[in-house]
């Protein structure tokens, strides 16, 4: 839920890209805290005011979403950009606040957690330096770092010093089950590596775009399971490369 305009129900801004940045980790803009603590104020940033600031910190996570507004008509928008901090993964944070290992199994028990603790929330969300700059998407989208319109559940997030943008990719997994530790069912299908992130690094990580709704909302937080992938290249790039990898 959000608006165009502050108000008492709408009090976490969506900032837009500032002009000119080229945050990098070597020479990194300003902090979540920083921005939170009113650094980007009166500058004619806002592209919005979320109504919940967990629900806000899940999109600065996911990139990309869809804001309701009071009228019901639906903005949606995606990632524009991030102030350079390295991305600190907000289970490893919790754990540091008081979070048993079952309050970080995924998403939603994370999110639990944010709730149900209101005074350490904050100030651990605070903790990811991370943040994301947004700007409104017309037409088709998201859009992955590649470039062009995420498909659900046939667009891939890959580390791309890895794994090349474009490349099909067999995967062989499973979806949530029920609870931890209890696979759901298969998922066998080809995707299109299309997209990145802060947390996928390495050659055996990967993200799979399920798309909008609750149902992908669901899926998408509590997806952590082991299998394998296959990157399908031509005869001549696998004469000289192998980048068949099991993937968690």
């Amino acid at each position: 839920e959000a608006a165009l305009t502050p108000g008492p129900q709408y009090r976490y801004p969506l900032y837009r890209r500032p002009s000119g940045l080229e945050a990098t980790p070597a020479t990194p803009f300003l902090t979540r805290a920083q921005i939170e603590a009113g650094g980007l104020r009166a500058k004619g940033l806002e592209l919005a005011y979320a109504a919940d600031a967990i629900e806000l910190f899940e999109l600065q996570i996911q990139g990309s979403g869809r804001l309701v507004l009071p009228d019901k008509k639906i903005m949606r928008v995606g990632f524009a950009g991030h102030n350079g901090h390295t991305y600190l993964p907000i289970g490893r944070i919790l754990q540091e606040y008081g979070a048993g290992p079952e309050d970080v199994t995924d998403w939603p028990a994370m999110k639990k957690w944010l709730r149900a603790n209101p005074a350490k929330a904050s100030e651990a969300m605070q903790r990811n330096d991370r943040y994301v700059f947004f700007q409104e998407l017309k037409g088709d989208g998201p859009i992955g770092a590649m470039g062009v319109a995420l498909t659900p559940s046939r667009s891939l997030a890959v580390d791309p010093a890895m794994i090349p943008y474009g490349a099909p990719v067999w995967i062989d997994t499973n979806l949530p089950g029920p609870r931890q530790n209890v696979p759901g069912a298969p998922l066998r299908s080809l995707m299109v590596a299309q997209d990145t992130g802060g947390a996928i690094k390495g050659p055996v990580r990967g993200d799979i775009f399920f798309g909008f709704g609750d149902q992908a909302a669901a899926l998408a937080g509590k997806m952590k399971s082991p299998g394998s992938w296959y990157v399908l290249m031509p005869n001549a790039a696998a004469d000289r490369v192998t980048l068949t990898s099991q993937v968690k």
